[in-house]
């Protein structure tokens, strides 16, 4: 080993944390400026729902949206000959005010949409848990092409039966 001229050995350098240290910081800062750009809704979609007076410090809730539901005949799907099973299917669609009456309307296409659809799903699909979820969201962008993206807001599903 070398020595020095007092014929001590030298201690290993230490290594700065200085990097990590400014790193944790620029984390932290980008963290913080990520949350505040999608809570307020400058990127991603709307700002909250909520604002908040400086008098009160209490959220103010916004009115509530002119919708209207217009509900979609209930349907009773062969879906499976072999086992004799069946789906019950009732829904409302969430349509703003205005577009009432086009949408009602359009209900014997939403319809077809929907048996068309929902006879083409596998009953392994429909037996999953997680399916719903998955079947409402291409329910309703089906419906929204058939209706026009603007109209129909949501789809709500009533009664999901399979028997």
């Amino acid at each position: 080993m070398a020595k020095t001229e007092n014929g001590e050995t030298p201690s290993p350098a230490k290594k700065s944390r200085l990097p990590f240290v400014i790193g944790l910081i620029l984390a932290i800062a980008g963290g913080g400026g990520g949350f505040y750009a999608v809570y307020t809704g400058l990127i991603l979609g709307e700002p909250a729902d909520f604002e908040v007076e400086s008098k009160e410090d209490a959220p103010q809730v916004k009115a509530m949206p002119d919708v209207r539901f217009v509900p979609v005949e209930p349907l009773v799907i062969n879906v499976d000959e072999a086992t004799g099973t069946h789906l019950r299917f009732r829904a409302q669609l969430e349509v703003r005010t205005p577009y009432q009456a086009e949408v009602e309307n359009l209900l014997p296409r939403v319809v077809d949409v929907l048996n068309s659809y929902l006879r083409a799903v596998d009953v392994a699909d429909l037996r999953d848990n997680t399916a719903l979820v998955r079947l409402r969201a291409q329910m309703l962008r089906r419906i929204q092409i058939v209706t026009g993206r603007d109209r129909v807001n949501d789809l709500l599903i009533m009664e999901f039966v399979l028997n």
